[in-house]
């Protein structure tokens, strides 16, 4: 199976993950990151005994699943929402940018670096919508910067590791998910979840955040990463696309727009070689 199709998976998985969060909006973020992280990591557990991997490798899937999302969700609670999901979606930019610094033997060329840019213009504009970025400075875009170099780093340091099983990341999800719910315990209320609350966040554990780190995984362990994070702009394009048509709002042309320079910029970075 092609590389490019296991990104194409998880990146697809990914999209579904704001219209996921919007009906879940009731529920603490760390509780639910936590919930979903372990039950994402059930389909693993048949496969146990594939996750005695070095503690060096589970600090690093530690450190890129809890790490990520931890700092995330500080960022969104000192910014502006919108802003710091901005700022975050660097991450593509910089596995592509790093790329030929995590990965020796792999060269940065000029269309590589257009197309990340071309795709950042485009996720700035699905963001966005059509508005104006507030000017004003927030200490949370430091932790939304740090969020992104977390997923880029992590993301391009499993090639740097000794070559572990893709149904370890199951352990990372188990692990990430438990130190979650401890921060769900330490810093947010107790809340009651209703069947449709366990329903929606079965979805979520199973799709974005599950399955998807484990395409995720294949596809980084078996494609270039200068293309997959290239590609890895269409996550906001189709996630702001498919929040559009479930709340019922018409598709803008700030989004055939964005649609534009991130299909074009996939498609000039992953031709480049």
């Amino acid at each position: 199976m092609s590389p490019h199709l296991y990104a194409l998976g998880a990146i697809a998985l990914w999209a579904s993950l704001a219209s996921l969060a919007v009906a879940l909006r009731h529920v603490p973020p760390f509780l639910l990151t936590g919930l979903a992280l372990v039950i994402g990591s059930v389909p693993a557990w048949p496969l146990a005994r594939q996750w005695k991997v070095p503690p060096r490798t589970l600090a690093l899937g530690i450190y890129g699943l809890f790490g990520y999302h931890f700092l995330l969700f500080i960022a969104f609670r000192l910014a502006p929402a919108v802003e710091a999901n901005l700022v975050n979606y660097l991450w593509p930019l910089l596995i592509v940018v790093l790329a030929p610094v995590f990965l020796p033997g792999l060269r940065l060329k000029a269309a590589h670096v257009l197309a990340a840019l071309a795709g950042f213009a485009g996720a700035a504009i699905a963001i966005l919508g059509g508005r104006d970025a507030s000017a004003a400075w927030s200490w949370g875009y430091l932790p939304a910067l740090a969020s992104a170099f977390i997923w880029a780093s992590y993301s391009l340091w499993t090639r740097r590791v000794a070559a572990f099983p893709t149904a370890a990341i199951g352990l990372f999800g188990l692990v990430s998910g438990l130190l979650s719910l401890a921060c769900h315990a330490l810093l947010e209320p107790a809340v009651a979840l209703a069947g449709r609350d366990w329903l929606f966040i079965g979805l979520m554990g199973l799709g974005p955040l599950g399955a998807a780190f484990f395409l995720w995984d294949k596809a980084l362990k078996t494609g270039d990463a200068r293309h997959i994070g290239i590609l890895s702009y269409l996550t906001p394009l189709l996630s702001t696309s498919l929040l559009v048509l479930v709340t019922g709002r018409e598709l803008t042309a700030s989004i055939a727009l964005a649609a534009l320079l991130i299909i074009g910029a996939a498609v000039l970075g992953t031709r480049a070689r």
